[in-house]
């Protein structure tokens, strides 16, 4: 047990985020390489077998420490992922379009909001650069949560209101929502 809570503390000291910039900006898309990702999976595996076992009263603290540790990797990296592709997709509507600006100005403010965090937080986390570290950051998973609700909710106001539009002019109902604004 020894042993391998030292092999977790190497291996997740040496995992890293992987980037790209989104669009021809300044904000980091993150990532995780497979291997990493399968290497966390297993890693929960690992850990939930030696929590299992009857060996680990000596080592219980360490290795309560590394299950939620990477449980909040796993959690966080999905919701990221999810916020990225969320964000990536609203931000052309919700910036790059006056007429969403004007027909759902709420909305719009919200994501100003919105888009302020979620450019923060991944900022943050890439320049952390090791993922173990960003993901269990105080307060992390709470904050992006909220970043997801927000973004639902602008999600399903747009929706509604292309719906409207739709329901306006029957002929665009099969039209994609980027090329119907």
């Amino acid at each position: 047990i020894e042993t391998t809570v030292k092999q977790l503390g190497d291996r997740w000291t040496g995992i890293e985020w992987q980037m790209e910039f989104y669009m021809d900006t300044d904000v980091p898309l993150l990532k995780m390489a497979e291997e990493d990702f399968e290497a966390l999976e297993a890693d929960q595996l690992t850990v939930q077998g030696m929590l299992a076992s009857r060996f680990v009263k000596q080592f219980s603290e360490e290795v309560t420490w590394w299950q939620k540790s990477l449980a909040n990797v796993a959690d966080v990296f999905l919701l990221v992922g999810e916020i990225q592709r969320t964000w990536s997709y609203l931000e052309p509507l919700f910036v790059g379009s006056e007429e969403v600006k004007k027909e759902l100005p709420e909305d719009a403010k919200r994501f100003e909001g919105i888009d302020n965090n979620v450019k923060n937080e991944l900022k943050t986390s890439w320049e952390i650069k090791n993922v173990n570290k960003s993901c269990n950051q105080t307060g992390l998973l709470k904050r992006l949560e909220n970043i997801q609700e927000q973004l639902e909710i602008c999600k399903k106001s747009l929706s509604d209101f292309l719906d409207g539009r739709r329901r306006q002019f029957p002929r665009y109902y099969f039209t994609s929502e980027a090329d119907l604004l």
